[in-house]
């Protein structure tokens, strides 16, 4: 299951790592019944992103993240010391809850094949396509497009903020990029935000963005109860919805001209 990639001739990457649900049927019968559910999905992230910005580029892949998790360190590094998170393939799920029968999980030899064969051809797609953007453009500004239920205790305390902007503490893109979203998320009505709280950005962020070098990445983690229902079977709320896609137009749009007024 190869990465899909929709390429445009502007500035701006999509990157989609969470949205897929497809797990291969040799995977699947070692999940137990939590695992089989795939709770813990960025569910419906391409329909809400769909038509959005102006000739950007996609790329996402449809598999799950339980089967490889493609904004982990290929390395399996934590992200956040310390803190609760999962692993590149994951044993647990957002709660803290094991997803496979006993004795099912993968072995290291295992998980070291399933980074070779889906984490690396998504990360080749991606440095692939950053460097056609970059090519055209003399820069390139990677959008890693997440969401995740507005409650997980195991992962965060109280209610996540609307909008979680990441920019590993200011270190992956132009100042610019970071105050022109995060202007435009204050701004929205009815909304909170953050920038660099308990998502700083993942591994694509913190990997690909070398702003000194042109190449520019910027994580949005969204409280899904913002566009649809946070319990199965996960509806998209169309009226909701609506009104964040017409923020993130607008967050799109800015970002696929910003740097034309400021240094790339």
């Amino acid at each position: 299951m190869m990465p899909v990639v929709e390429t445009g001739s502007g500035p701006l990457l999509l990157a989609q790592p969470h949205g897929g649900i497809e797990i291969p049927q040799s995977m699947m019968t070692r999940f137990n019944q939590l695992g089989q559910a795939r709770a813990d999905t960025d569910w419906h992230i391409s329909r809400l992103y769909e038509g959005l910005g102006v000739n950007v580029t996609t790329v996402s892949t449809p598999l799950h993240r339980y089967v490889i998790d493609a904004n982990r360190d290929p390395a399996d590094l934590s992200l956040y010391p310390g803190q609760n998170t999962t692993r590149l393939c994951p044993t647990t799920t957002f709660d803290g809850d094991e997803i496979y029968h006993p004795g099912q999980a993968p072995s290291v030899d295992e998980i070291t094949e399933r980074q070779q064969l889906y984490h690396q051809p998504y990360h080749d797609a991606l440095r692939e396509q950053l460097e056609r953007i970059h090519q055209l453009h003399g820069y390139a500004i990677l959008y890693d497009c997440h969401s995740i239920r507005s409650l997980v205790p195991y992962l965060f305390s109280g209610k996540l903020p609307d909008f979680n902007i990441g920019t590993n503490s200011g270190d992956s893109c132009n100042q610019a990029i970071e105050s022109a979203v995060q202007d435009i998320c204050a701004a929205a009505e009815g909304y909170s935000s953050v920038s660099n709280g308990r998502f700083k950005g993942g591994w694509t962020t913190r990997h690909y963005g070398e702003p000194e070098r042109g190449y520019h990445a910027i994580q949005m983690e969204l409280a899904q109860c913002n566009y649809m229902i946070e319990r199965p079977p996960w509806r998209y709320a169309d009226d909701q919805a609506a009104k964040l896609r017409a923020i993130l137009a607008g967050i799109l749009l800015t970002l696929s001209t910003v740097l034309d007024y400021s240094s790339s």
